[in-house]
């Protein structure tokens, strides 16, 4: 490949062939270079090390598959209907993910969910569409976080195991039955 022809998007859209490929998110500089047919050094020059590549790639990833089939409900639903509606929505987009692409999961976990600042980042936009639903303005997110916190247990990688289970969407109703008079009271 012509060194000129490569960018960050390239080297992301490799990475990911890579994965799949290889069904293994453990791939070196290496072995990205050579499939672009490019030195290390061309790598570094679109991201200053490792941990930059591997930040990118993941949060990449989650925008595109998690992210991008989150939705809010239509207008006409009530405040709690759409806010339940985005809460199961980004739930199940981040399951089927899980199940669709284990390795880009793990690798999404390794490099974004095992850190609270990037995590914090990449969850942005699903802070933002809860604010927006509770008429809340704010750019700390501290009631998004706290209301997406309450369902822990569906969106953290430690509990994946648990979300191909039966009772999975029965366990959600059970939680959202136990927060919803809380969002109602305080925000609704």
């Amino acid at each position: 490949m012509d060194k000129e022809k490569i960018n960050r998007d390239k080297i992301l859209q490799t990475i990911a062939v890579l994965i799949q490929r290889l069904k293994r998110s453990d791939i070196t500089i290496s072995q990205i270079a050579t499939e672009l047919g490019v030195t290390h050094a061309a790598i570094y020059k679109h991201f200053k090390n490792k941990q930059e590549v591997w930040e990118a790639v993941s949060t990449k990833w989650f925008d595109e598959t998690v992210m991008a089939k989150v939705t809010t409900g239509a207008l006409t639903d009530t405040k709690i209907e759409r806010l339940h509606l985005l809460l199961w929505s980004f739930i199940n987009a981040k399951k089927k993910a899980y199940n669709q692409n284990a390795e880009m999961f793990m690798l999404n976990t390794q490099y974004v969910e095992s850190n609270p600042y990037l995590l914090r980042k990449v969850l942005k936009s699903i802070y933002q569409k809860i604010n927006q639903i509770i008429d809340y303005e704010n750019d700390n997110f501290e009631h998004a976080e706290l209301i997406l916190s309450a369902f822990t247990i569906f969106t953290l990688p430690a509990f994946k195991s648990t979300w191909n289970d039966p009772d999975f969407e029965s366990r959600f109703e059970n939680m959202w039955l136990l927060v919803e008079p809380g969002i109602q009271q305080l925000y609704l």
